[in-house]
């Protein structure tokens, strides 16, 4: 597949990185020579400098034999642009493009096939606001993510000091829990990750993910010992995008919210359109702030300036002054690797949010969603089961499914299988797989529709 993708910057760069490694024939078109020159090194693609939004930068690139354009710079201007002239094209290839502005998002006409013909509008901020309010609402977890319209959950939260069963395999915990209502998938222990078997067993701080019915997710933190005291206060640093839709989301449904914004006119804005929220002019990394604005009676601190090294800073202080879970908006990978062994209980990830979005558009089969997990080293992949793919019409214990991925759930019509060895996936089934990014080549494989079927 041929992909080009405009702009070089935290999420064009991973994606490019992402694809080239699996194979994928990427052009990528950045316009800062700068920027180019850092990255020539350490990317097997083309790099073609230029700006997106000029004709001659993308015919050069190749945009008329191009399946997919990936337009991310920080213009939403010269994405649009960029999306208008791939709609030109004779083979309109699929768009993806990140738009932030809500003058622009909020006019949704502008994405239609006509328009801009959007297959996938970006917004880093709002996905990661929205991925901070799913763990808000679960005391404990570290990661929520949700499949099938929320119906199941995908909870990943850090094994205690204190769980009360650290010798006993997953086979002999599922007597202990209900069996046929949650599954571990995923499990990551120091720099190993692995995709457990019924013989695995789970050590005092493990990072755990597992799939459960939705009514059920809360009671599976309480068996893996995980679960934290409830609270409704919410103390945010950080008053841009990501902080206003959280403060927004979260003062609707009863919460107590108060945000630090250093920047007067940003703290008019917010003071403006937010309704409860208590907005204090400031630094976050002021302890004498924090202090006596009460951080320790917060049940969440969440930090998400734009400054990643701020948000570890005043999470670190918030912890220390006695907050009982600190979420904050990191997107570096070398400080997502040491998120735990500082202190910090959850690290969101925009890019990550964004990178999962356009993986959609790139594994091949029926696909509904990607995740990517543990710093993208395991996929959560939601998809249809084809007729005459690999994983129909079978036991999955007959399935030569490669090791290093699972199957989490099965979705067939309104009924949700958490399945075992007997279970018969059918054409139309929805399919929750989770694989290492090892195996996602093969996985790929047993999806897709076999060509005798035509």
């Amino acid at each position: 597949m041929r992909v080009i993708i405009i702009g070089a910057g935290v999420v064009g760069y991973t994606i490019a990185k992402k694809l080239s490694l699996e194979g994928q024939d990427v052009v990528l078109i950045e316009k800062d020579e700068k920027r180019v020159r850092e990255i020539q090194e350490s990317l097997d693609a083309r790099i073609v400098q230029g700006s997106g939004s000029s004709p001659r930068v993308l015919v050069d690139a190749g945009i008329e034999r191009a399946e997919m354009v990936i337009a991310v710079t920080d213009s939403d201007e010269v994405n649009m642009i960029a999306s208008l002239i791939a709609g030109t094209q004779t083979r309109v290839p699929k768009m993806i493009a990140r738009i932030r502005n809500p003058e622009y998002t909020s006019y949704t006409k502008i994405f239609e096939r006509e328009y801009l013909g959007l297959d996938l509008n970006i917004n880093p901020e709002k996905v990661a606001a929205e991925r901070v309010l799913r763990i808000i609402e679960f005391p404990g977890a570290v990661d929520v993510v949700d499949f099938v319209d929320g119906r199941l959950k995908l909870v990943g939260c850090r094994i205690s000091e204190r769980w009360e069963h650290p010798d006993k395999t997953l086979r002999e915990l599922n007597a202990i829990g209900p069996e046929e209502k949650i599954r571990v998938v995923a499990v990551y222990r120091g720099s190993e990750t692995i995709i457990p078997r019924g013989d695995t067993v789970l050590m005092p701080g493990d990072l755990v993910f597992s799939v459960a019915y939705a009514d059920e997710a809360h009671g599976l933190l309480d068996i893996l010992g995980a679960s934290g005291k409830n609270g409704h206060k919410l103390f945010i640093v950080g008053g841009g995008d990501v902080g206003y839709y959280i403060a927004a989301a979260m003062e609707s449904t009863g919460y107590q919210v108060k945000i630090v914004e250093r920047d007067e006119r940003r703290c008019a804005f917010l003071a403006e359109n937010l309704d409860r929220t208590i907005v204090i002019a400031g630094d976050g990394t002021d302890q004498d702030l924090l202090m006596e604005e009460n951080v320790s009676d917060a049940s969440t601190f969440i930090a998400v300036t734009n400054d990643e090294e701020a948000n570890i800073l005043t999470s670190l202080l918030a912890k220390r002054l006695g907050s009982r879970r600190c979420i904050t908006l990191i997107d570096k990978p070398e400080y997502l690797s040491m998120v735990s062994t500082i202190g910090i209980d959850v690290a969101v990830s925009p890019r990550l949010c964004s990178v999962s979005g356009i993986l959609q558009y790139v594994r091949r089969g029926k696909i509904l969603s990607v995740t990517a997990l543990m710093e993208e080293r395991v996929e959560a992949i939601e998809t249809v089961a084809m007729e005459t793919s690999d994983i129909v019409g079978r036991p999955i214990r007959e399935i030569r499914f490669p090791r290093g991925a699972i199957i989490g759930a099965v979705v067939r019509d309104d009924e949700i299988i958490m399945p075992g060895g007997d279970t018969v996936i059918a054409p139309g089934d929805k399919v929750v797989i989770f694989a290492l990014r090892k195996t996602i080549a093969k996985v790929e494989k047993m999806l897709m529709v076999k060509p005798e079927f035509f």
